[in-house]
């Protein structure tokens, strides 16, 4: 009984064992040291694992659970290289190379996926090798017909590499390692046809890239996520080939979640890496795709791998946010001004009125303001029909009576004071004032002074975060495209 015991608990093992994996190297110029693995996970890599080397070279991963399809990279320990493997549920695989020829010199046993992958890489550095001879010659010359030989070589050369790709993708089709090549093939565009009158159109070459851009990528299948590929057909689709408006963005982003489903990690990254792209965007204009991306995914319940307190995060920025994108009205502000007399925002009857919240102690307001005085003084003089609407964020009015004295500020300021905020129902109940105007701080999302709008004539803000001194150009362009 105790043979049978012994060999059931080794079949046991056995069993266990084959659920995991375990990858050999050996490098050749590399001894007693630590090494890495790391993994892709969209535009970013992360640590995955370390190994020891020994005198040898010698080095394994190994573990009980299965790592996740991808492209996998081997970090040399002094950074001065690295090698990428592809897993893809091979249990085990050994390589063997040399720390100074990485590719060239490696040999793969027991794994077909990188047997095929290193065969394409190394055809891809020679043939990178030769373009580049033949490129540096093409510059080097100034004899015609040797220019006309090399170029033909270098057509030769990429007709080649596109026929190999080719068949390497459909002689390898059953291997992950040809997904990839074939996801990060762009399409051909064929030639543009020519219009009613003769003309050829010039758009249907961007207008055919486009729409055939994800032909090869299999937005269902989460290993392209651990490869350097799908992030950068993601990003280079948004930031490149997508107009940079935010109702243009809004549309792609939809389009590429759409191809991705509702569920699935890729899905997820979709909608994630835009949000966050959007909301921390510093180009004017562009938080309104955060804004659109809260509005289809957070607040319909799309978003479910996002925990209580995120997603409460995320709906409270987007609550505050909405109402200060490009394009909407202004909430109107009415408060007292120095004389303690109650101003209101949608009193100022101008083309343009740029809205100012500021600090009088604040030390980037005290170069901004003085500017902004100077440059309204400048709209005065012209006859330019701009206004300024001044909020000052302190709760007490001394140290912005003695600001505005100091550097004669003469355009509209307004403020709260305690006394105000403590009695806010009288005021409100009397008409004075409003709820908004006396939380303006949280409404306007008021972070950090000074904080400049431009709102046109009905108070729809046309402009934001621009400085004193681009007031002026920014209205100059603005009437040019809207005259």
């Amino acid at each position: 009984m105790k043979w049978i015991t012994t060999l059931f608990l080794s079949l046991s093992s056995i069993a266990v064992w084959a659920q995991g994996y375990n990858y050999k190297f050996k490098i050749e110029g590399l001894k007693d040291t630590t090494i890495y693995m790391a993994n892709y996970y969209g535009g970013k890599q992360y640590y995955n694992d370390t190994a020891e080397v020994n005198s040898k070279g010698e080095f394994a991963f190994t573990g009980e659970n299965e790592k996740p399809g991808g492209i996998y990279t081997i970090i040399m320990p002094d950074k001065s290289g690295y090698m990428e493997v592809v897993i893809n549920g091979e249990k085990s695989f050994t390589i063997e190379t040399k720390k100074n020829d990485l590719v060239g010199s490696a040999k793969i046993t027991g794994s077909k996926e990188n047997k095929a992958f290193y065969e394409y890489l190394r055809y891809v550095t020679e043939s990178s090798t030769i373009g580049r001879d033949l490129d540096a010659k093409l510059k080097a010359t100034n004899d015609k017909k040797e220019k006309e030989k090399l170029r033909e070589e270098l057509n030769k050369l990429q007709a080649e590499g596109t026929a190999y790709r080719e068949n390497f993708v459909k002689e390898n089709s059953d291997l992950f390692a040809a997904k990839i090549l074939s996801t990060s093939r762009d399409p051909e565009v064929p030639e543009a046809p020519k219009l009613e009158d003769g003309s050829v159109d010039s758009n249907f070459q961007y207008v055919y890239f486009k729409e055939h851009y994800f032909d090869n990528v299999d937005f269902k299948d989460p290993r392209l996520l651990r490869t350097p590929i799908l992030h950068k057909k993601i990003d280079y689709y948004l930031k490149k080939l997508t107009p940079q408006i935010p109702d243009s963005v809004c549309a792609a982003i939809e389009h590429m979640a759409t191809l991705a489903g509702d569920t699935g990690l890729i899905f997820k990254y979709i909608v994630q890496y835009s949000t966050t792209e959007y909301e921390k965007s510093k180009v004017m204009g562009m938080d309104a795709v955060f804004i659109c991306m809260a509005d289809k995914y957070y607040s319909k319940g799309k978003a479910t791998w996002v925990d209580s307190t995120q997603l409460n995060e995320i709906l409270e920025n987007y609550n505050v946010r909405k109402n200060l994108i490009l394009g909407a009205y202004a909430e109107d502000i009415t408060l007292l001004d120095t004389a303690e007399n109650w101003r209101s925002l949608y009193d100022v009857d101008s083309k343009y009125t740029v809205l100012v919240f500021w600090d009088p102690n604040c030390g980037h307001c005290k170069k901004e303001l003085p500017k902004l005085q100077k440059e309204y003084l400048k709209w005065q003089e012209a006859g330019k029909d701009i206004e300024v609407f001044g909020v000052s964020t302190e709760f007490e009015n001394g140290d912005l009576v003695k600001f505005l004295d100091k550097h004669q500020i003469t355009f509209l300021n307004v403020s709260d004071n305690p006394e105000v905020n403590e009695n806010a129902w009288k005021y409100i109940t009397k008409g004075e004032t409003t709820l908004n105007s006396l939380n303006f701080r949280d409404y306007w999302d008021i972070y950090s002074t000074p904080q400049f709008y431009l709102l046109d004539k009905n108070k729809k803000i046309i402009a934001k975060r621009l400085t004193a001194d681009q007031i002026e150009g920014f209205v100059e362009e603005y009437e040019k495209r809207n005259p």
